[in-house]
């Protein structure tokens, strides 16, 4: 009997000690339970708007006057939703915006990868003056790009059309696109690229074939920012689309704050349409972003 309780004793200090080793690899303790509950009261504080908005954009006016923006709604009332997407046939804007922030991101990863395979593969010569060129055109202020790009538009007979708004964000996403892929392609094992030139593959074909598949995490991680960032534009669609047919869903947002014909349920469900898209978009291709960045840190 004593030998058994000796083991027991021996066997209960080593699940302890195994318990106490997990704790230390998992992370698990004091600090790690700190840091998620930091974390989540910064998810609470960045939901809260989200979340007084929607409450807001399912009250009807009188219910809004009665309780108040913190009050809870008495039933769920759509017409403030119905009547802003009427009012400014928001189907349309979204589809203007669908069309253009799609069109940039696909276009401005192409662009980027063109030039990046270029500056950071083949190695032209002036790559570094070029890539700071990229990077200064990255520091430009739109208000600063406004002329120039105004005149070119009419010259060239496309203002006010969705055209020149894809082209010119086309060129400002490719710009940094270019910065970012050229310092990745940089460290690109040369031994693949010169194995796939042995076999007789052109560089057309090593483009396409090995280092755009190698490289697609960053390219996906690209063209959701590109998409967001081009969707939540609003200065340059402003001057390049007066047409009301033409306007993007930022555009017209800003266009419509302040009106007094829009009561505070509205302006509600302006806002909540305006940013579901987005986060919409987010939430689907969140797996691949979070994909391509672990994969780009990894690396």
């Amino acid at each position: 009997m004593t030998s058994l309780s000796v083991r027991r004793a021996a066997s209960a200090r080593r699940a302890r000690r195994e318990r106490r080793e997990h704790g230390r690899v998992t992370g698990a303790g004091p600090g790690r339970w700190a840091v998620l509950a930091a974390m989540a009261l910064l998810a609470v504080a960045m939901l809260l708007p989200f979340a007084l908005v929607t409450l807001n954009a399912l009250k009807s006016p009188a219910d809004y006057s009665s309780n108040g923006p913190l009050g809870l709604p008495h039933g769920v009332h759509l017409d403030g939703i119905v009547q802003f997407w009427q009012r400014v046939d928001f189907g349309e804007k979204l589809l203007n915006s669908l069309v253009i922030s799609g069109s940039v991101a696909v276009l401005a990863v192409i662009l980027s990868v063109l030039n990046a395979y270029a500056l950071g593969i083949g190695r032209v010569r002036g790559r570094l003056w070029v890539l700071v060129l990229f990077l200064l055109a990255n520091t430009l202020p739109q208000e600063a790009l406004v002329y120039p790009l105004y005149y070119l538009a009419k010259a060239a007979g496309l203002y006010d059309s969705r055209l020149a708004v894809i082209i010119i964000f086309t060129v400002i996403q490719a710009a940094f696109g270019t910065y970012l892929l050229a310092a990745v392609l940089g460290g690109f094992p040369k031994a693949i690229i010169e194995a796939a030139a042995m076999d007789g593959a052109s560089r057309w074909r090593i483009l396409w074939w090995i280092v755009v598949p190698i490289s697609r995490p960053t390219l996906s991680v690209l063209l959701i920012f590109f998409f967001i960032w081009t969707w939540n534009e609003f200065f340059l669609p402003l001057i390049f689309l007066i047409s009301n047919d033409n306007q993007t869903v930022p555009v017209v947002l800003g266009v419509l704050q302040g009106e007094k014909m829009m009561d505070a349920t509205m302006s509600s469900a302006s806002a909540l349409l305006g940013i579901v898209p987005a986060v919409a978009f987010f939430l689907i291709f969140q797996r691949t972003l979070t994909r391509g960045i672990t994969v780009g840190a990894v690396k």
